[in-house]
């Protein structure tokens, strides 16, 4: 229980500085992108210790992660379909 309180305390601190010493105006992407990794890697930590899924069958893990990834699939899909409806809009006005 404690290695992983100190595993998940890490991390965070690790966010923490990174969100404190990386210029936000230059590496904006990068930023977001190193926020999005670690926050992967922590929900991954904490779905395997506290949802007990580290020790279950592959077969049960991949019907949990695959719905999560087609459903985040359609919200990328989404959001870059729905930019093009404004350009539609103004070109054929």
């Amino acid at each position: 229980m404690w290695r992983t309180f100190w595993i998940l305390l890490a991390i965070t601190s690790l966010e923490f500085v990174i969100a404190f010493t990386i210029d936000a105006d230059h590496y904006k992407w990068t930023k977001v992108g190193i926020f999005i990794i670690l926050t992967l890697v922590k929900a991954y930590y904490i779905v395997g210790n506290f949802m007990h899924l580290r020790h279950e069958v592959k077969s049960l893990i991949w019907t949990i992660i695959l719905p999560c990834m087609f459903v985040l699939w359609l919200v990328v899909a989404l959001m870059v379909e729905g930019g093009y409806i404004g350009l539609e809009r103004l070109f054929f006005k």
